[in-house]
C-alpha cells in the first residue's frame, strides 16, 4: 500500500466513527427530523422461470420453463434524517404495482417527522390508506427500523429483544403447473419433497393448483407423505383455490389422515369469511393457519376471536411493517396461541428472531430447478434460496446494524426505472 493512503484511510474510519457516534447520540436524544424519502422501482430477471399462457402476472402464476426470463419489478425506499443517517429496505414479495402506488401516497407524508415516533407515524399511515389494503405501508416502517437501529449501531432483532439468531426453515412451493416440467404432477410435488428433506428443510409446504381439483390435491398430499415419511412437517396451502365448503372439508380431512402440520388458507372467500372458517375447524384436528388477507391487528384479533382460524398468519411486509408484525405477534402471546409468519426476508427474521409463540421461517416460493424470485440485490451473503441453506436446516438472522444486509445499490439503480423524491424545502 502506498505511504499517502494509510493515513486518509485512518481519517475516513475516524469520521466515520465519529458520525456514527454523533447519530447514536442524535438517536438517544431524538434531535432529528426525516428530511428525505425516495422510492426507486427497478426491475430484474429470473431464470428458467415464466408465466403461463394467459400471461398473467401474480405471486402464484408462475412456473418452470427451461431457458425463461421472467421480467420482475420491485422497489427500494431510502429515508435520510437531518443527522445523516439512512434507513432502507428493498420489496420481496409485497412489491407489487399497486403497492408501490400507495407507497407514492405515503412516503410525503414521513417528511419532517420524528423517525423514533414509529408508533404515531405507523396510527397515522394506517388511516391515511384506510380506503386501501394497506399494502404500501410495510415497506416504509421496515426503512424505519432499519434506520433507527443504524443509528443506534445495533440489529432490528436486538431492538425487539430477540433470543435467538437462527431459524429452522420450511420449504414453500411454487404453484402446481399445467404445462410439462417443473411441479406438474403430485409425483413432481412428491419428488422435490424428498429432495427437500434431504437438503435439510425442516418442512414443506405444498401450493397446488389453481383449478381447485380436490382429488388433485389429496394425490398430491398423500405422495408427499409417503415420500418423506411420517414424524416430518408437511403442510398445504390450497392458497384460495377450492370452490365450495365441502370440497375444503374434503381437503381437510385428507389432512388429518395424513398429519398435517396446517391447513391454509382453503377456500375461495379469500380467507376472510369468519363463519366459514371457524365450522371448518370444529370438524378438523388439523390447526388452520388463516388471516394472511385479513389485514390490521382489529380485523385479525375479530378472526381469531370469531374462532375463524387456530394460527394467526403475520408479514411484516404485507402487515403495515415490523410495528405491526410485533404488534400481532403479543395478540396472539396474550391468547396463548401460536403465529405463522408468511414468506421470507430481513425483516421477517429480525421479527421471527425475537418470538416465542412461531415455528418455522418459510423460504418462499422455490420449486426443482426454479429460483426465489426475489430480488438479487444482496452484497453481504444474504440468501433465500434453497442452494444456499446451511447444512443445519436453520438460516441465520442478521446481526449488523438495523437489518444487517448491504444492498447492492449500483444494481438497483443500473435497473431503475422510475425514481421518486419526497424531501423538505
Amino acid at each position: 500500500m502506498r505511504g499517502p493512503a494509510l493515513p486518509s484511510m485512518l481519517r475516513a474510519c475516524i469520521d466515520g466513527r465519529r458520525s456514527t457516534d454523533n447519530q447514536r447520540e442524535a438517536a438517544l436524544s431524538g434531535r432529528t427530523r426525516i428530511e428525505r424519502v425516495e422510492l426507486h422501482l427497478f426491475r430484474f430477471e429470473v431464470e428458467d422461470l415464466a408465466l403461463p399462457e394467459h400471461g398473467a402476472a401474480g405471486v402464484g402464476n408462475v412456473e418452470y420453463r427451461e431457458g425463461g426470463r421472467l421480467p420482475m419489478t420491485r422497489f427500494a425506499v431510502t429515508i435520510d434524517t437531518a443527522d445523516g443517517a439512512r434507513g432502507e429496505y428493498v420489496t420481496h414479495w409485497v412489491g407489487t404495482a399497486s403497492t408501490f402506488g400507495q407507497a407514492l401516497m405515503l412516503a410525503p407524508h414521513l417528511i419532517g417527522r420524528d423517525p423514533d415516533a414509529r408508533e404515531a407515524i405507523f396510527d397515522d399511515l394506517k388511516r391515511e390508506v384506510r380506503a386501501y389494503d394497506h399494502m404500501g405501508h410495510g415497506p416504509l416502517d421496515i426503512a424505519l427500523w432499519d434506520l433507527a437501529g443504524k443509528r443506534l449501531g445495533c440489529s432490528i432483532a436486538r431492538l425487539l429483544g430477540a433470543f435467538r439468531t437462527k431459524l429452522p426453515t420450511y420449504a414453500s412451493t411454487y404453484h402446481g403447473q399445467e404445462s410439462g416440467g417443473g411441479l406438474d404432477r403430485p409425483e413432481a410435488f412428491a419428488d422435490y419433497a424428498r429432495a427437500c428433506k434431504e437438503k435439510g428443510f425442516k418442512g414443506f409446504k405444498i401450493h397446488g393448483w389453481h383449478d381447485g381439483d380436490v382429488g388433485r390435491e389429496i394425490r398430491t398430499l398423500e405422495a408427499v407423505r409417503r415420500a418423506v415419511g411420517d414424524g416430518f412437517r408437511i403442510m398445504i396451502d390450497p392458497a384460495c383455490e377450492i370452490r365450495t365448503w365441502m370440497e375444503a372439508l374434503e381437503l381437510g380431512r385428507a389432512c388429518d389422515a395424513v398429519g398435517c402440520f396446517w391447513y391454509e388458507d382453503p377456500l375461495r372467500d379469500c380467507a376472510t369469511s369468519i363463519e366459514a372458517h371457524r365450522r371448518l375447524r370444529e370438524r378438523l384436528s388439523t390447526p388452520l393457519l388463516v388471516s394472511e388477507h385479513v389485514r390490521g391487528i382489529e380485523a385479525k384479533a375479530a378472526f381469531l376471536l370469531g374462532g375463524g382460524c387456530d394460527m394467526i398468519h403475520a408479514d411484516p411486509e404485507y402487515d403495515m411493517g415490523i410495528t405491526g408484525a410485533m404488534r400481532l405477534v403479543h395478540l396472539c402471546e396474550a391468547f396463548g396461541l401460536d403465529i405463522q409468519f408468511h414468506a421470507c426476508g430481513p425483516a421477517h427474521r429480525h421479527v421471527m428472531a425475537a418470538t416465542r409463540n412461531t415455528h418455522l421461517y418459510e423460504m418462499a416460493l422455490i420449486g426443482p430447478g426454479m429460483r426465489n424470485a426475489v430480488p438479487p440485490v444482496y452484497l453481504c451473503g444474504y440468501s433465500d434460496q434453497a442452494e444456499d441453506l446451511p447444512a443445519d436446516g436453520c438460516v441465520p438472522v442478521p446481526d449488523g446494524p438495523g437489518l444487517g444486509v448491504t444492498y447492492d445499490w449500483d444494481f438497483i439503480l443500473r435497473n431503475r426505472i422510475q425514481h421518486h423524491v419526497f424531501a423538505r424545502s
